[in-house]
Formats: structure tokens, C-alpha cells, sequence
């Protein structure tokens, strides 16, 4: 079988149109309801033998709330976006229009001065590659940008890529098999 994996998008922590660039901010109302409202299908994936989460405030607190216990793990930190740390991407675009037309087009540079789109999904797949090797499951809550970079290395897709998939939060998705040769299992829905 081999592992198995399932990633937890992280509830969310203020209104969607407002999210910023490594956003530290806690859960807010709608994310704790959200939470509340999910946790009769998230709750059970906490009997894995590991639960990890993202060091960021409403990856711990989702995972904590679901009752996962989680062990917070530096790798699935978010991308460093540098100097575009806590803006919107509007803010962004209004500021540095070009440089934000470049970062979606090539994922090899860094125009706001922290991490390559290339370098955080090689990080993202370090980790899922560096798991432990045994037969098992692993449960961990990530942001979904995270989710996203883990996506975009286990099918082996094009690195923009990442731009076309959509990670709502409290979204689950479970890679199975091994390091460097993942599969995406889809849960058949339960009638």
C-alpha cells in the first residue's frame, strides 16, 4: 500500500477577498464556524499515526480544533513572498504591476525578493518525500498554497500549474505511495 498522505486545507482566517501574502492572522468567526460545521468528516482523520500542520497560526488552530494535536512543521511553511509579505495581491499588482505579470509567468524568480514558486514546491515535495517510509497514515493542515505546491510535485505537473488549482479551505486531498512516486486518491462519495 505505502503511505498515504492526506492534506487539510486550513480553515480560513479572514474574508476571502482580502487574504494576504503569508498571512499570519488566527481563525476568525467564519473560519471557527466552518470548522465546526466540517469536523464530522475531518475529525476521524485524525486517528493517523502522524499529524503535522503548517506553523502558521490557522493551520495550528484548525488542526487543534479538529482535535488532531498536530506537530507544527517548519517545511510546510507558505512561500517567503519577501517584501510583498502581508499585502493583497491587488495591493501588489497596484504597486508592482509588472513585477506581479512576471512572478505568474515564471516560477524561476523571486521579483519580491523571498522564495521562487520553483524552490517552494521542490521544499513542499522534500517533505512529502522525506516521510517516514513505513506502511501508514499521515494527516496534516496546510495552507492551501501548500496544498497546492504538494499537488503540482506529486503529479509531476509543470510548475504553473500551481496557478490553475483551486484550494477552498477545509478541503482534503490524499496522495498514496512513496517517495517520488505519488498518486492522487479521490474519495468515492458515500450514498
Amino acid at each position: 500500500m505505502g503511505l498515504r498522505v492526506t492534506l487539510v486545507a486550513a480553515a480560513r482566517s479572514s474574508s476571502l477577498l482580502a487574504e494576504r501574502f503569508d498571512d499570519d492572522r488566527p481563525l476568525d468567526e467564519a473560519g471557527w464556524y466552518e470548522v465546526q460545521l466540517a469536523a464530522h468528516s475531518l475529525v476521524p482523520l485524525g486517528a493517523a499515526e502522524l499529524r503535522y500542520c503548517s506553523p502558521t497560526p490557522r493551520s495550528r488552530a484548525t488542526g487543534t480544533a479538529l482535535g488532531y494535536a498536530p506537530l507544527a512543521q517548519p517545511a510546510l511553511r507558505e512561500c517567503d513572498m519577501g517584501r510583498w509579505r502581508g499585502l493583497t495581491l491587488a495591493e501588489v499588482a497596484a504597486l508592482e504591476p509588472a513585477a506581479v505579470d512576471a512572478w505568474l509567468t515564471d516560477p524561476r524568480i523571486a521579483p519580491h525578493g523571498g522564495e521562487t514558486l520553483l524552490a517552494f514546491i521542490a521544499r513542499i515535495g522534500s517533505w512529502l518525500d522525506t516521510r517516514p517510509a513505513d506502511d501508514g497514515a499521515i494527516v496534516a493542515v496546510a495552507e492551501p498554497s501548500v496544498v497546492r505546491a504538494a499537488l503540482v510535485y506529486a503529479l509531476k505537473a509543470p510548475p504553473t500549474t500551481f496557478w490553475n488549482v483551486d484550494v477552498r479551505p477545509l478541503s482534503t486531498v490524499t496522495l498514496t505511495g512513496r517517495p517520488g512516486l505519488w498518486h492522487l486518491h479521490l474519495q468515492a462519495a458515500v450514498g
